[in-house]
């Protein structure tokens, strides 16, 4: 019996892989983190001792770096247990709660009609890449040459030509012995009853090829080459094979970028076909887009299946803005525990494609690193329009504030959104005076200067405050008289060495920690020539052995005195490598989202001592409202990381200070 790829689509999504393959092995409890879906085993294809079978619910795949074998639930039944391929698709629908679907000629049947059109298809987009290099397509090589595209970009997303005719792809399909009715199935010409003679619907056109999860054209988008043409892009009309609404441009391949060596943490949704092209470009292949439209339901469940918090980009206009607003509204309903987005927000009047074309990723990964959570635009929109200065505005933006968050269905993620609210509000109330707030700047940080750090420096770094546990860690009780690291870095930093495992988990992330303090950074400098050296043999007495002969014992002792201090028992060698890891996360995503938020605030102290001085009143008042949000959120990510206290003794998985 032949199934539909609907259905075997279903059953895998509705299964976690995690669950057919934990019947046949025993999962590894240090390696495996289950609240991620992550999973690893000894392999159960061949005999080893240590686990390198690894399997992914949210991918549905499963991988052994010792034999090479993968797959997904399917092929796991077929190759272990010998089932032929209908045995393993009953099992997993019978383990989904799914009947099998009955013998259905006609769905055969247009399951063959569907195989048929998208021949077709890939006929046309060949006609398109052939049209792009002949004399009629130089315009639009040249509009692709000043966009900064390479001819292997233009060859990876097989980007075409529609040359200005109104029969051109339809003479040729035709001699190719493709009949009218599959042309006009595929929407490749315009058709109906009221016109008597069927034309080309693209034409003169730069074309993009849409793929299908399975990597198969299945519609194009065009873009006009005439600036009087009545739509600048154009896409493809609802077919057999396209639904606009449930496909992301790019999804296969930033599906792909994930799974790969380099796996991308998250995946991005921007606005348009040139801005993830020219992302990819850059170097960042995990980009996707709705076609031309604003974000749907389907699209937005389609990111979830790839990661649990995607990240939708805007563009910083006000258009970017209206639409961002729209897509706080569409996700706030299917907030689940570990399911959310966050939203990067790009400088006015700039697109994806400008920030990177001339001066690469960078500035992009700027914008990415400053993200923010969909609490804080909820917060964001509700307060940036209005004032507050009497009791009844302040008891209607609550009362907006607790409507908006109403919707969010799951009972827990509506609880914990009402109770930041309320921690916002409060906030906002006790010192939402914006005189107040201004003349506290001023007094503090004059125009862009330094706070608290006797007038040395103005970025981020120097005036970075750690919160609670800093200030215990600055205390003469703890340095002795000596400037130690933030112990948020100090954690970071110890705890690879402690654990050096940790290290080769997330090598590329890990390794580009950026140090404010200069003896750490010569330290994490060390420990990276170790690691390059030795490679995952590294174990934690070759690394201390290491820092020592280059000079870092003392330092060693130090930290070890700062984090015992701190009873931040996660970064010490007692901990278990799980409480390790749990806490180092921790403190990593602290450490990114305080550095952000810390370059945020430095920008716009300076916007602000700029627009004071032109006296731009109405610039200096909309700044000082950004300005507070960022310091509530500075604030709020101080006292959260009184979390990470205390973590691995309530645990009751580490020994307790002295290794006792």
């Amino acid at each position: 019996m032949r199934f539909s790829n609907a259905f075997l689509d279903e059953i895998r999504d509705r299964v976690p892989i995690s669950d057919v393959i934990g019947k046949r092995v025993t999962w590894d409890r240090k390696k495996t983190n289950q609240s991620r879906g992550d999973f690893w085993a000894c392999c159960p294809f061949h005999g080893e001792k240590s686990p390198s079978f690894h399997c992914e619910d949210r991918k549905g795949r499963y991988h052994c770096f010792g034999c090479g074998v993968s797959g997904d639930h399917f092929r796991f039944l077929t190759d272990l247990d010998g089932m032929n391929f209908p045995e393993a698709v009953q099992q997993i629908a019978d383990l989904a709660g799914v009947a099998m679907p009955q013998p259905d000629a006609e769905a055969e049947k247009r399951d063959r009609q569907r195989a048929s059109l998208q021949d077709v298809m890939e006929m046309a987009t060949q006609f398109f890449q052939d049209q792009l290099q002949t004399a009629n397509g130089a315009k639009a090589r040249a509009y692709l040459r000043d966009r900064g595209l390479t001819g292997r970009t233009i060859e990876t997303f097989r980007l075409g030509y529609a040359p200005e005719s109104r029969n051109a792809l339809k003479e040729y399909l035709a001699n190719k012995g493709v009949v009218k009715e599959q042309i006009e199935a595929c929407g490749l010409v315009v058709h109906g009853p009221d016109i008597p003679v069927s034309y080309d619907r693209f034409r003169d056109r730069i074309m993009f090829p849409i793929l299908s999860s399975r990597e198969k054209v299945i519609a194009f988008g065009g873009r006009a080459m005439s600036p009087d043409a009545p739509a600048k892009y154009l896409n493809s009309n609802e077919t057999e094979l396209f639904h606009k609404g449930n496909v992301l441009y790019n999804f296969a391949r930033a599906r792909k970028a994930m799974s790969g060596a380099d796996g991308a943490g998250t995946i991005i949704a921007v606005e348009g076909y040139m801005d993830v092209i020219a992302l990819h470009q850059a170097g960042i292949e995990n980009a996707v887009a709705p076609l031309g439209t604003a974000l749907t339901e389907n699209q937005l469940e389609l990111l979830w299946k790839l990661t649990q918090q995607p990240v939708l980009c805007f563009d910083g206009d006000g258009a970017g803005l209206r639409a961002a607003n729209r897509a706080v509204d569409l996700a706030l309903p299917h907030l689940k525990p570990g399911r959310s987005v966050r939203f990067a927000l790009l400088p006015d009047g700039k697109d994806p494609d400008d920030l990177v074309r001339t001066d690469g990723r960078g500035p992009f990964d700027k914008v990415m690193a400053a993200a923010r959570s969909l609490s804080e635009m909820v917060w964001s929109r509700e307060v940036q329009s209005g004032t507050f200065d009497t009791p009844e505005k302040r008891a209607e933006l609550e009362a907006t504030l607790k409507q908006v968050v109403s919707v969010i269905a799951d009972e827990n993620v509506r609880r914990h959104y009402g109770q930041d609210i309320r921690d916002r509000l409060n906030g906002f109330f006790q010192g939402s005076n914006r005189q107040d707030f201004q003349r506290n700047f001023e007094r503090g940080n004059g125009r862009g200067g330094a706070r608290g750090q006797g007038g040395r420096g103005n970025g981020p770094a120097q005036r970075e405050s750690g919160g609670i546990s800093d200030r215990l860690a600055r205390s003469s009780l703890v340095t002795g008289g000596q400037a130690l690291p933030v112990l948020r870095e100090s954690v970071l930093a110890l705890t690879i060495v402690n654990h050096p495992q940790l290290l080769f988990e997330e090598y590329d992330e890990i390794s580009a920690i950026e140090y404010d303090n200069r003896d750490l950074q010569r330290f994490w400098s060390s420990v990276l020539n170790a690691a390059a050296a030795k490679g995952p043999r590294l174990s934690r007495d070759g690394l201390v052995e290491q820092l020592e002969a280059d000079g870092f014992g003392a330092l060693l002792k130090t930290l070890d005195q700062q984090i015992r201090f701190a009873r931040l028992w996660t970064a010490t060698v007692d901990a278990a490598p799980e409480d390790a890891r749990e806490g180092y996360l921790q403190a990593l995503s602290l450490h990114k989202r305080t550095k952000a938020l810390l370059w945020q605030r430095h920008e716009l102290e300076m916007e602000l001592g700029h627009a004071t001085e032109e006296g731009d009143l109405d610039s200096v008042d909309q700044i000082l409202r950004t300005l507070q949000e960022v310091q509530f959120e500075v604030t709020r990510l101080e006292n959260q990381e009184a979390i990470i206290d205390g973590f691995g003794v309530l645990s009751g998985r580490v020994k307790g200070p002295a290794g006792k």
